[in-house]
């Protein structure tokens, strides 16, 4: 790398002509900060796309190229970009549709805004790959299709889709329907049955540790599952019945959604996998019943969780928490949680001082406890010295002994 050329790059205040002589010696090193310039110009951009290929596709992404400067033949990756943006013609993505480099036409089934012939020819496409990319970027109808698609992960993507009809979706959580999926990753790739040793070798680094078919295709139902759940689409009333799942990942799922009845919420409440009762901690949507268990969980990433709650009840409220601030202690004065916010140093002041001089003598305890009373007002509060001897009214009271005068005698 040459550090000096990366700096220039990168200098706001590099004159235009010596960008010129940058961009003729540019790497892709050096490129990249170029790529990144305000005052990089159209000529300049060409010039650099040119320069170094693989500039070409963040130029595109950062508005730098337009489509009357690129070839599609030439540079299909940069034409992706341009169609990923908007700013490319209808026509480029029905010449990339028929690319012959999977990626391609991959990378194009998630794009924006394709035409309606160009996306029923990527679900058509003969690479599953491109096919399932469709799947979780396809409008509702086309969706709704591929929802019975014979490949479990072209309906994994459907599962995932926020176009999907919600009934659509229930009907991919239950089964209901559609006809059993006849193919997966998996079994396209190994013999059934297979499972991945998760503690061994994975022979095919394509798939995921968790990998198995037995026929039932059950790692990519198992993912399917998982994104239902996560899909705000899907109807609540087709998961509830995930509040027992054996797999925790799912129950995970699930205890994000805010759209679930409260007693599926007050079960999620006493899971025992910690990661389901932090992420319920987590969700807004819950009511006083779970921030209450979850508040006094074993856990203490769980019981993080109701303490930044929006909804969470003032008696279950960081009182004694080092980093509470005077406004939550406010609050705390008129609830249960009192005695703990009185004794807070973060409590103004002039509030100590008006619990301290407060008619219940029991509730001033914390107060007077309270680093932030004024010295003044402790002096108050302690009771008048007593009279000391030879002071009047007092009796007379032997000295105390002073200092010895002159050298010990046992000292030499």
């Amino acid at each position: 790398m040459n550090h000096l050329l990366c700096g220039l790059a990168a200098n706001d205040n590099l004159p235009s002509s010596l960008l010129d002589r940058l961009i003729a010696v540019a790497d892709a090193e050096v490129a990249d900060p170029l790529a990144d310039r305000a005052d990089l110009s159209r000529a300049q951009a060409v010039a650099l796309a040119a320069r170094v290929a693989e500039s070409g596709v963040p130029l595109a992404y950062r508005g730098r190229l337009t489509a009357a400067d690129v070839d599609p033949v030439a540079r299909p990756d940069v034409a992706l970009a341009l169609l990923d943006t908007g700013a490319a013609p209808a026509a480029w993505a029905r010449l990339l549709a028929a690319d012959p480099v999977v990626e391609h036409r991959e990378k194009l089934a998630a794009c924006p805004g394709l035409p309606p012939d160009v996306v029923e020819t990527l679900a058509a496409d003969p690479e599953i790959r491109v096919v399932a990319e469709a799947a979780l970027w396809a409008p509702a109808q086309v969706a709704a299709r591929l929802a019975a698609h014979p490949h479990a992960e072209v309906r994994r993507m459907v599962g995932a889709n926020e176009a999907t009809p919600p009934s659509v979706l229930e009907a991919l959580v239950t089964g209901d329907g559609l006809p059993a999926a006849r193919h997966c990753l998996v079994c396209d790739r190994r013999t059934s049955p297979f499972a991945h040793d998760p503690h061994g070798p994975r022979p095919d680094r394509d798939l995921p540790p968790w990998a198995s078919c037995d026929g039932a295709h059950a790692s990519t139902t198992h993912d399917l599952l998982y994104a239902a759940l996560r899909n705000p689409t899907t109807p609540a009333g087709a998961l509830v019945g995930f509040v027992d799942h054996p797999s925790h990942l799912l129950r995970r799922a699930l205890a994000a959604r805010r759209d679930l009845p409260p007693s599926v919420y007050e079960l999620l409440a006493s899971d025992p996998d910690p990661g389901v009762r932090a992420g319920l901690a987590e969700n807004p949507a819950i009511g006083d019943a779970p921030i209450r268990a979850l508040a006094d969980d074993d856990c203490h990433n769980v019981r993080r969780g109701p303490a930044h709650h929006p909804g969470v009840p003032l008696d279950v409220l960081i009182a004694g928490h080092h980093n509470a601030t005077a406004p939550a202690l406010l609050a705390c004065l008129d609830d249960e949680a009192r005695p703990v916010a009185a004794g807070h140093p973060a409590l103004p002041q002039s509030v100590v001082t008006d619990l301290v001089a407060g008619a219940d003598l029991r509730s001033a305890e914390a107060p007077a406890a309270n680093p932030s009373l004024p010295h003044t007002v402790m002096t108050e509060l302690l009771p008048p010295p007593p009279v000391r001897a030879g002071s009047p009214g007092g009796d007379a009271e032997p000295a105390a002994p002073g200092p010895r005068r002159g050298r010990d005698r046992r000292t030499r």
